[in-house]
């Protein structure tokens, strides 16, 4: 079992961290978020699968999460203010691959992502889970048969999938990453590399609940950003040619909100990133042998470091970058267009120090459910006392 807690907790527990490796030395937590007014109106309301609730306080609560890249699943019960994963799992389908070019999800990657969901409704029953919440993004948003995979998906698999907007990604994202922030003074980003969009959010931290000022989500993910660019080049100067492209496409998307938060900088500017993306150049730049989430959730690492990593991996070639620890062959072809959209959020948001967060969407969506479920539980509780001629506190 994987113990969620602020990385302060378990920091007594450990060495001096390595050379270049920083962790944070407080946590500000929270269970919910303002979201901003641009890009969208007020999230819909999310369709939940609920079995009668336990006499045992010890539920468990689920989240899904379908990106354009990766299915993912989360179940976990509370534990405190936190909680603690009781089971996971996570596979590489490409929903995306191909919808740039055809605006529509493949007959192969539809089918792909209903074997990882199937495996995901499995779970939820073996688990026994008493609440989940499903979601999918980017894109199911923009495939023309979007909503009709979806009702594949509910008849074959029993799940419901909501297609959430960007905006309530965005806030999903910070909801259950925005306790590993670094401390430091104003406003601060946080930001979601994904395999469809990329959001950007800047918060004003503060216990409970950081305030949402602006965010902007922009369609350029892993996926979409390399099928878009096209090809990579088999010689060097045309593969840092199309990296290039890649990283202008960012900045001219984000290039509007880049204005508006520049009255926001601070000297010591924070910055903290949830993504595979973040997690992968964190990982090389530990020089880990695999991926150890433990070492790399709530990591702190200096900026300069992940932009000469991010270079460096886009002069190569996908053999070459294949053969590196941490990335392989499922990462090689994508992983250039992450380090692309990184290097030009340093440069919208030139923080010195990266924070890096393995955890996001799904945890969000626990931390909600969660919350939710308890204030109703204390609701019902209330009612009853009303209704027994107690007091209501």
């Amino acid at each position: 079992m994987a113990d969620i807690n602020p990385p302060d907790r378990r920091e007594k527990a450990r060495n001096k961290a390595p050379e270049g490796q920083e962790r944070r030395r407080k946590n500000t937590r929270g269970h919910n978020s303002r979201s901003g007014e641009k890009n969208g109106g007020r999230p819909q309301e999310p369709r939940q699968w609920r079995r009668p609730p336990h006499k045992s306080y010890r539920q468990a609560y689920a989240a899904i999460d379908l990106g354009t890249n990766n299915c993912r699943l989360l179940i976990a019960r509370p534990a405190d203010e936190n909680f603690v994963v009781i089971d996971a799992f996570s596979r590489v389908v490409r929903l995306g691959e191909g919808l740039a070019q055809t605006g529509r999800l493949s007959d192969e990657a539809m089918d792909r992502a209903l074997g990882a969901l199937k495996v995901c409704s499995d779970k939820l029953r073996k688990r026994n889970v008493h609440l989940a919440r499903s979601v999918a993004t980017e894109a199911c948003r923009r495939a023309s048969n979007g909503e009709a995979f979806i009702e594949r998906v509910r008849e074959e698999t029993g799940i419901v999938l909501d297609i959430i907007s960007a905006q309530e990604e965005a806030r999903l994202a910070v909801l259950g990453c925005h306790i590993l922030l670094e401390d430091g003074i104003g406003p601060a980003i946080i930001f979601d590399i994904g395999g469809g969009s990329t959001e950007l959010v800047l918060i004003e931290p503060g216990a409970p609940v950081p305030r949402i000022l602006d965010w902007q989500s922009v369609p350029w993910g892993v996926v979409s950003l390399s099928e878009t660019v096209g090809k990579e080049p088999s010689d060097n100067q045309g593969r840092l040619a199309r990296y290039a492209k890649m990283k202008q496409l960012v900045l001219d998307s984000f290039a509007e909100f880049a204005k508006r938060i520049d009255q926001h900088k601070a000297p010591e500017q924070r910055l903290l990133g949830t993504s595979g993306t973040v997690t992968t150049l964190a990982s090389v730049h530990l020089g880990l042998p695999q991926y150890d989430r433990k070492a790399v959730d709530g990591l702190i690492v200096p900026s300069a470091s992940m932009r000469e990593i991010s270079q460096r991996l886009s002069g190569m070639s996908p053999a070459e970058r294949s053969q590196l620890d941490c990335i392989g062959a499922d990462r090689a072809d994508l992983v250039v267009a992450g380090c692309a959209i990184l290097e030009a959020i340093l440069d919208i948001w030139p923080a010195e120090r990266l924070g890096v967060a393995d955890r996001g969407i799904r945890e969000g969506i626990l931390r909600s459910l969660m919350a939710a479920d308890a204030e109703g539980a204390e609701a019902q509780a209330a009612l009853r006392r009303l209704k027994q001629g107690g007091a209501v506190n």
